[in-house]
């Protein structure tokens, strides 16, 4: 039974047991004993600092069953048989947007998964987009800024998203899809992944091949139209982690069809455009997708703040049988994680439970990955690759977004990804609004007239001869 005592702030009034309250009283001392039995260190501690970046997000665990044989292109005791099994850890989440926010937003979404292989970690780290914004790691921190708030007003400002993405044409087929239908998908079960990058792959006779890695939803892709992602946005702002959480918990559980694309080495010298170029894709009617195995996620995280907030990933983390590429983005990536997850993390952070390798006791695997990571270039040039990082077609940032506009969008998704960019762009403000709008106009018109043509009307520009010229070449 309780009884009623008084406070001695404000006189406010507070319950507790009469034998403890009495303990108190008698001696203050204990209050101190009582507020540490009450674990209260345990909470006070028990978040640790967020992500700079994909801050906010679900995971869960589940299995990696192959179902085809690619061992002709590695050599990875993971994929060493068809019906092999593996555990696995998945993480999704929003690029930009911060733990309070909306998971309904427009943003690109990260796709990561662990593989706890009997060799090791292998840690694909991707995202909802076979492309990234940049090809170069000097632009990266300019970009990631873009995205955040500003030192100064602290607001978040679509003038700067512009008026980067207007002075580096490259952004633009990332952009095309970030504006699409893409943007805002249905939650986390209806997105795909990708891998973006490309990786390699070493057979058992010390045979290489390039790789790109699709992670396709069993479940159907699905997008929310932004009418409805504005009304999630203010009654249900965790409806994608909700949606995922709830599906596993009714047994619904989601899975996707890993698949892989296969470039040899010559056909990477002589390929149009540069291999290794994050901004691109690979054709599929050049490089067919080929099916390796199925991802179920089946298992929810006993404690979310252990499991998904501390797995830490990273590119450098592979196996005997795969590995990277000289892409710049990629090598810039393996160097900058490590440090991410130690600020985050602590030293040690790969001897946390959901990043350890339950076969292996080898607790500095990723650094010794990292080392071989960083000398990846050297590598290459003994291979005499010079093509690693040019090619001929090395400024066609307009291609591909001018097919994606025409052949991987249905007319209605062409409507919606004109409205979506009107809408943004009619946002940007301060003296340089004019500058910015006719600079990207001109990559639109670039990519493909009709676009560039939509898009200008919608914003009420008048098309002179001069910029239909500037379009054509």
């Amino acid at each position: 039974m309780s009884i009623k005592k008084m406070g001695n702030i404000a006189q406010n009034p507070f319950y507790d047991t009469i034998d403890r309250s009495r303990n108190i009283q008698d001696n203050p001392m204990n209050a101190a004993s009582s507020f540490q039995e009450q674990d209260f260190p345990q909470i006070l501690r028990g978040t640790i600092p967020e992500r700079a970046l994909f801050t906010k997000g679900t995971g869960a665990y589940g299995t990696f069953t192959v179902t085809n044989d690619i061992t002709q292109f590695t050599n990875a005791n993971l994929f060493s048989s068809v019906g092999k099994i593996c555990r696995c850890f998945a993480r999704f989440s929003d690029f930009t947007s911060e733990k309070g926010s909306a998971d309904t937003n427009r943003d690109s979404r990260g796709f990561a998964l662990k593989f706890y292989t009997e060799d090791g970690i292998w840690d694909l780290v991707g995202s909802n987009s076979p492309v990234f914004f940049i090809k170069e790691p000097a632009k990266f921190p300019e970009f990631v800024r873009t995205q955040q708030r500003s030192p100064i007003t602290n607001l978040k400002s679509t003038t700067e998203m512009w008026n980067f993405c207007c002075a580096n044409p490259e952004t633009l087929h990332h952009l095309l899809m970030y504006f699409s239908g893409r943007g805002t998908p249905k939650g986390f079960r209806h997105l795909n992944g990708y891998g973006s990058h490309t990786y390699s792959m070493i057979n058992a006779e010390n045979e290489r091949v390039w790789v790109k890695y699709h992670i396709k939803t069993n479940q159907g892709i699905k997008n929310l139209v932004p009418t409805q992602a504005a009304q999630l946005k203010s009654t249900n702002p965790d409806f994608a982690q909700e949606d995922f959480i709830n599906a596993l918990q009714n047994g619904d559980f989601p899975i996707w069809t890993l698949y892989i694309q296969v470039m040899t080495e010559d056909q990477a010298k002589n390929f149009r455009w540069n291999p290794f170029d994050v901004t691109k894709v690979w054709f599929h009617d050049e490089f067919p997708l080929i099916e390796v195995g199925e991802i179920e996620l089946n298992e929810i995280p006993s404690d979310y703040q252990s499991n998904v907030e501390e797995v830490a990933f990273s590119p450098a983390n592979f196996v005997q049988g795969l590995g990277l590429s000289p892409d710049p983005i990629l090598q810039a990536r393996i160097a900058t994680y490590g440090e991410a997850q130690q600020h985050r993390l602590g030293r040690h952070a790969n001897l946390l439970e959901v990043n350890r390798c339950p076969f292996s006791p080898e607790k500095d695997k990723s650094e010794k990955n990292d080392q071989t990571a960083r000398n990846f270039s050297e590598f290459d040039k003994e291979d005499a690759f010079p093509e690693s990082f040019y090619s001929e077609n090395e400024d066609d940032h307009f291609t591909q977004p001018g097919l994606f506009y025409t052949k991987a969008l249905q007319d209605y998704d062409r409507i919606e990804l004109v409205r979506n960019i009107i809408e943004s762009i009619n946002e940007i403000s301060g003296l340089d609004r004019e500058e910015i709008i006719n600079r990207q106009i001109c990559h639109f018109f670039r990519a493909n007239i009709e676009l560039g043509m939509k898009i200008a009307m919608g914003l009420q520009i008048n098309i002179d001869a001069n910029m239909m010229n500037h379009a054509g070449s």
